[in-house]
């Protein structure tokens, strides 16, 4: 079957314009991660079901945190609302990641850890759904926050719940924290103050 000119040319132009509009949606992918490094090149899902582009958080100080509600540091989560309301609005931002991974200390629903946040705590700070922070189903977030690239000086797995990373305005990780080391603690506020200075 022979195709007239003007068929040819249609098809031609159609095709030009596919690959036009994929090459512009695959440079403004590699432009937002580019925006907001490989920290925050992700989307993740909050507690009440919703999709977040972590690229909106680019320019801002944030702190990355593993909870649990079962936990010997759930109190943490004090600490880290009191960050959230001294520092929010100096361009701090607090990430909650629930985890079930250490002592399935974590075991409730979406509806229950918001609801212990809340009534416990009064965590005003942004909560997403549970993930797994390490092992096979790691979360995309997790597997660059634990690596050499991202964190040279203190790489490697979660040890427990409420690890913290602080990443600042170009979106690199600049800091990591252990359990033990509370929130509140003149390390990580130090920490914090530094990168909001900047």
């Amino acid at each position: 079957m022979k195709m007239s000119k003007a068929h040819l040319t249609t098809c031609l132009v159609v095709t030009l314009c596919c690959a036009n509009w994929s090459a512009a949606l695959q440079a403004k992918s590699k432009k937002t991660v580019s925006k907001a490094g490989p920290v925050l090149g992700h989307e993740m899902k909050t507690l009440d079901g919703k999709q977040v582009d972590l690229s909106q958080y680019a320019n801002k100080v944030v702190l990355i945190v593993n909870t649990a509600s079962k936990c010997g540091a759930t109190p943490q989560y004090k600490d880290l609302q009191q960050l959230h309301k001294e520092y929010s609005k100096k361009g701090l931002v607090i990430l909650g990641f629930p985890c079930n991974q250490f002592g399935r200390q974590e075991p409730g629903t979406a509806d229950d850890i918001q609801e212990f946040c809340q009534k416990n705590y009064g965590v005003k700070f942004q909560m997403f759904a549970k993930i797994d922070v390490n092992g096979e189903k790691q979360a995309a977030l997790y597997k660059y926050l634990t690596s050499k690239a991202a964190y040279p000086k203190d790489s490697g797995r979660v040890k427990w719940n409420f690890e913290k990373f602080l990443i600042n305005k170009k979106g690199e990780v600049v800091g990591r924290f252990r359990t033990k080391v509370k929130p509140s603690s003149k390390e990580v506020v130090s920490a914090i103050e530094t990168e909001l200075s900047k």
